[in-house]
């Protein structure tokens, strides 16, 4: 299969109502936000739904979730491990080999790229990927409420005391989320990512909270809104990556001074001469 052969941007719209996104476990697990009030989804954590969504979709992913492991694998270095071929090129010390193996074999690392250092392996390989992705970032300040819960749960075996225990939860009163990505030609030469490659990912970021949801993220809550994705005419593209996620023109309507809804904003697109856009709806 080619390779991709068209630059490509994108850019995705969210919105988070009564839910906590991305809670920060150095902060008592508080939503993430920026010095300036705006909120934070961590690329980490954008990057594990997009997988969570890949394998949903029947791809093989080598960065698997514990609880979502479909190989009977428990670690990467596991996976890696069994999977025979990678080990003739580890005896070979073939680096180019392994590279070549490892992405053919598993979309995530033909697309957002992986480092094989595992104890015993004599060969430690990395690989970058052409898929890369911004943190997200609140277009609004948000505000963040927080409330005592009561688990009712024998967690511990405790004398003379009730089972109940106290923990707090907190949660994103409202906040409209933008998350900014490209895909290079160049990197994607090297992995093999294809333009039904770049589809795949299209899909994912359309549908990224299908089959996300818990106790913090009730369904519902995080709504992808707009994907907004970006073709280039030619492999390098005729336009700079900011330039083209600075065409995207995000701002409060006049009078609304607490935004709690998508239609409180107003969205225009900057036409760019030869940038062919499409704007998709999410699911």
């Amino acid at each position: 299969m080619s390779s991709l052969s068209k630059k490509i941007d994108f850019a995705l719209l969210f919105t988070v109502k009564n839910a906590n996104p991305n809670g920060d476990p150095l902060n008592g697990n508080r939503p993430r936000e920026n010095y300036e009030g705006y909120g934070i989804v961590s690329d980490v954590c954008i990057k594990r739904k997009i997988r969570n969504r890949l394998q949903d979709m029947g791809e093989c992913i080598f960065v698997q979730s514990s609880d979502r492991s479909d190989d009977g694998c428990n670690s990467l270095s596991e996976r890696a491990k069994s999977y025979e071929l990678l080990q003739d090129a580890v005896k070979q010390n073939n680096e180019e080999l392994y590279k070549e193996l490892a992405c053919k074999k598993w979309f995530d690392v033909r697309c957002f790229g992986q480092v094989f250092a595992f104890k015993g392996d004599s060969l430690s390989v990395g690989v970058r990927g052409p898929v890369s992705i911004h943190h997200a970032v609140s277009l609004n300040p948000i505000d963040i409420s927080s409330m005592q819960i009561t688990k009712s749960v024998n967690s511990e075996a405790k004398d003379k005391k009730a089972s109940d225990t106290m923990g707090m939860k907190h949660m994103v009163t409202f906040g409209l989320y933008l998350v900014k990505g490209s895909i290079n030609h160049q990197l994607a030469t090297k992995t093999g990512f294809s333009d039904d490659d770049a589809e795949k990912i299209k899909e994912a970021l359309r549908t990224l909270f299908i089959n996300d949801a818990s106790s913090a993220r009730p369904d519902g809550s995080l709504e992808v809104k707009k994907l907004y994705w970006w073709k280039h005419n030619n492999a390098m593209g005729q336009y700079s990556s900011a330039k083209v996620h600075q065409s995207l023109k995000i701002r409060i309507k006049d009078g609304i001074e607490f935004p709690n809804s998508f239609d409180d904003f107003e969205i225009d697109v900057e036409p760019l001469e030869g940038l062919e856009l499409e704007i998709i709806e999410g699911i």
